[in-house]
């Protein structure tokens, strides 16, 4: 039983509120990488100091990513304010065979 189990690798991407679209994009490219390798995806805002005031910005960042990588990972859990950051998990969509 041991030996048939797969262990589950989680990748994490780190944005800030206030992401340009040049790093967002260079983001979401090993974002899908990440999922494409099989490995679960973890992204999460991360407020500093007085960029709190900015949580629907983060959340947008976030719902955002979910859309594009939409064809290789499906949302595991949406995203969600745990003290000063805004995660939300990915996860690879099965291949068919």
């Amino acid at each position: 039983m041991k030996a048939k189990t797969t262990k589950i690798v989680v990748k994490e991407i780190r944005f800030g509120p206030n992401t340009d679209e040049h790093d967002y994009s260079f983001k979401l490219k090993h974002g899908y990488k990440f999922l494409e390798d099989g490995a679960k995806l973890k992204a999460f805002v991360f407020f500093k100091g007085r960029s709190i005031l900015y949580k629907e910005k983060g959340e947008i960042l976030l719902l955002r990513l979910a859309q594009d990588l939409e064809e290789v990972g499906k949302v595991e859990q949406l995203p969600k304010l745990e003290g000063k950051r805004m995660t939300m998990f990915l996860a690879p969509k099965v291949k068919k065979k």
